[in-house]
């Protein structure tokens, strides 16, 4: 059992928390066993390291034997190393090292790509995470994070998926213009979402929301630029029908690409 915080395996995977050991190390950090679970079931050979105490691992024993069974022998270390290890305030017992694997936009859009969502400068951790959770749910085939975006290894972000990071291709660190010209290439249409767009019932009456769509999300306090405007084909916002001051991101884009998902269904 690995018992000292201080030593320096322990003190590897806990810089793992910051971007500059991620960058070197092209590894990032996996906490809970909900996560590990999925990682297991979907990209069990992303898994380099699994750590967890004895009381965690009789917890989740499947964990432990589906990890034997992919080559990965589960370490079993003490309750202070794993807080050391963990990047939450109160960790679930469960942490693995993965290796990174982000997917090339040739790649996505060789898959011909229905439904896509892309993330400009989305700065909050749980609002990228939660889009890339909700892309998953509604059958999306893609998201795209340009290099203005928050660190799609971040622990917050991968937290934030509940595991959907392994279920649907995550490109990252492109510019904007390339992705939305390469888009329309491919033969999608672009769907700005902002507060300054037209009513979200006006592209779903015109029939606009089942075609091939890449819907374009922006940044949290700023929404997007005029010059990404121009980029759309479409602006909409989603009305608020109550007295909000205004949505979530993350609940926005839900709520976006939900739209998309059924007009391409029931067509």
């Amino acid at each position: 059992m690995i018992d000292n915080p201080r030593s320096p395996r322990v003190r590897a995977v806990a810089k793992l928390a910051k971007r500059e050991a991620r960058v070197e190390t092209g590894l990032f950090l996996l906490e809970g066993p909900q996560a590990v679970s999925e990682a297991l079931t979907y990209r069990p050979e992303l898994i380099v390291d699994l750590f967890a105490t004895p009381t965690a691992l009789d917890r989740h024993f499947d964990i432990g034997r589906r990890a034997t069974a992919a080559g990965v022998e589960p370490e079993f270390v003490s309750e202070h190393v794993l807080d050391a290890m963990a990047d939450t305030v109160t960790p679930q017992g469960i942490i693995a090292v993965c290796r990174q694997f982000p997917t090339s936009l040739k790649d996505i859009l060789g898959g011909e790509p229905k439904l896509i969502a892309i993330l400009e400068e989305v700065r909050d951790p749980g609002n990228a995470g939660t889009i890339i959770r909700a892309a998953d749910a509604a059958g999306a085939d893609a998201v795209i994070l340009t290099g203005r975006s928050v660190d799609l290894y971040n622990p917050k972000v991968v937290r934030a998926t509940t595991g959907s990071l392994f279920h649907v291709p995550v490109a990252t660190g492109l510019e904007l213009e390339a992705v939305v010209d390469r888009t329309k290439a491919a033969g999608l249409q672009v769907i700005a979402a902002d507060v300054k767009g037209a009513d979200l019932l006006t592209a779903r009456k015109a029939g606009a929301l089942a075609a091939p769509t890449a819907w374009l999300f922006g940044n949290e306090a700023r929404g997007l630029s005029d010059e990404h405007y121009a980029l759309a084909d479409w602006v909409i916002t989603v009305p608020i029908y109550g007295h909000a001051e205004s949505m979530n991101l993350a609940t926005a884009a839900s709520v976006c690409l939900y739209e998309s998902a059924f007009a391409q269904r029931s067509g």
